[in-house]
């Protein structure tokens, strides 16, 4: 039983990671800055709004596993 649990953990940890990815190339697609060049640049400002996108993808995904 113990099994199933930890290997029903790992499978929605690898999905929440998965979207995650596909949601940040999503916004990487849509949004015509190059943020990665920004950051790259040292661009402190772009690289805030990179992690609150990746934190705001992060919680989102975690509610709808858990719920």
């Amino acid at each position: 039983m113990d099994w199933v649990m930890v290997l029903t953990t790992i499978i929605w940890g690898f999905l929440g990671i998965i979207l995650l990815y596909f949601g940040v190339q999503l916004f990487d697609k849509l949004d015509p800055i190059d943020y990665r060049s920004q950051v790259e640049r040292g661009n402190l400002a772009a690289g805030v709004i990179v992690a609150s996108i990746i934190l705001s993808l992060a919680a989102i995904i975690v509610s709808v596993i858990i719920t």
